[in-house]
């Protein structure tokens, strides 16, 4: 798809580290289950899987909450677990647990017999959803595009579902490294591949999402994580001048290793809440951008101590940069939950533009 700057491209210029007149904000899950019109367009797919299988039904529930707050950015609407899925592990949900696969990897004999999926026959509905979304968004805002990371795609991959202690995973890593490179090689070759043709549809930014990283020691983190998120920066093919898709490196967890994440090529690092934003922009040190990094918890919070909790974020990446604002983009730690009020996020996306243009 030919360039098309959008009319508010003040995510993409921060993302940039160029000058902004306020602070962009977009919301991890800010299309979901706290809004009533998604709920109600899940009724009408019957599931979650139809609906993000559905390119009309992932560009509605996409454009949801653009329509309630001025974000600054939208996030296609998928799952990071399309990709396995993809692979031939057959994905499924049951009420109340989550995502499971039928076939869960047990042995290297599984590992062998992965391959990259083709982007656009395997996965063909989520490059539908990304092209159907671009058109309506109208260069309104710009479009993030995502995926998991390898070693949060090999988690589930390997346990079958989530996990309270990852012993599964964990135990292939240190008995097996050799099988669990294998398996994380193939994977992450699919998340280029997975990135690449987003980009090629549509998608304005990628982030790659490292749920799981966390639960990693360090030793192990940067063997079978952070090895693979440079893979990822320093392979992904995201264009040039004004048709380049930054990436963005997100982890739940990841506070001591922002340097290393700055230093990968990626054009942003992602923080959870376990950090000070100024001292991650300290770490950071001027290499990418920053994104993050409110708790999402606070959005049960009142209106007020909402906005101090975002002027206090804003302030601490500020004092960390210089005194600059420059390369922010606001978000949570993490992503929403289902029982948060609406009217809450709006307060929060008021706060962070009021806030940060002043």
């Amino acid at each position: 798809m030919p360039a098309q700057p959008p009319r508010n491209d003040r995510f993409l210029r921060a993302l940039r580290r160029e000058p902004v007149d306020c602070t962009p904000v977009w919301l991890m899950r800010q299309a979901g289950r706290y809004l009533p019109e998604y709920r109600a367009t899940r009724r009408e797919a019957g599931s979650f899987l139809a609906m993000a299988k559905n390119p009309e039904l992932a560009c509605e529930v996409t454009l949801q909450p653009l329509r309630r707050f001025p974000l600054d950015a939208a996030i296609l609407f998928s799952d990071i677990l399309t990709v396995p899925d993809a692979m031939g592990l057959g994905l499924y949900f049951v009420e109340g647990e989550g995502p499971k696969f039928e076939h869960p990897i047990r042995s290297a004999a599984d590992i062998d017999r992965l391959g990259v999926p083709d982007m656009e026959t395997d996965l063909r509905y989520v490059m539908d959803a990304v092209r159907t979304i671009r058109r309506e968004l109208d260069g309104s805002v710009p479009l993030i595009g995502f995926s998991g990371s390898p070693w949060t795609l090999a988690c589930y991959m390997v346990e079958g579902g989530g996990s309270d202690n990852y012993g599964r995973v964990k135990s292939l890593a240190l008995n097996e490294p050799a099988a669990m490179h294998r398996l994380l090689s193939v994977v992450t070759d699919a998340v280029i591949a997975y990135l690449r043709a987003q980009h090629q549809a549509g998608a304005q930014a990628l982030q790659v999402f490292d749920t799981w990283g966390g639960v990693l020691s360090p030793a192990m983190y940067r063997e079978f994580s952070l090895r693979y998120l440079k893979r990822i920066a320093a392979e992904l093919p995201r264009g040039d001048g004004a048709e380049r898709a930054p990436l963005i490196l997100f982890g739940k967890g990841n506070a001591p290793y922002v340097a290393d994440l700055a230093a990968s090529g990626a054009e942003a690092v992602g923080v959870d809440w376990t950090i000070e934003l100024g001292d991650a922009a300290r770490a950071v040190g001027g290499r990418a951008a920053l994104q993050g990094n409110l708790d999402p918890v606070t959005l049960y919070a009142q209106p007020e101590a909402i906005r101090r909790e975002v002027g206090r974020a804003l302030d601490s990446y500020r004092d960390g940069n210089g005194g600059s604002r420059e390369g922010h983009v606001f978000n949570l730690g993490h992503g929403m939950s289902p029982d948060m009020d609406p009217d809450h996020v709006a307060a929060l996306v008021q706060a962070v533009h009021e806030l940060s243009a002043r």
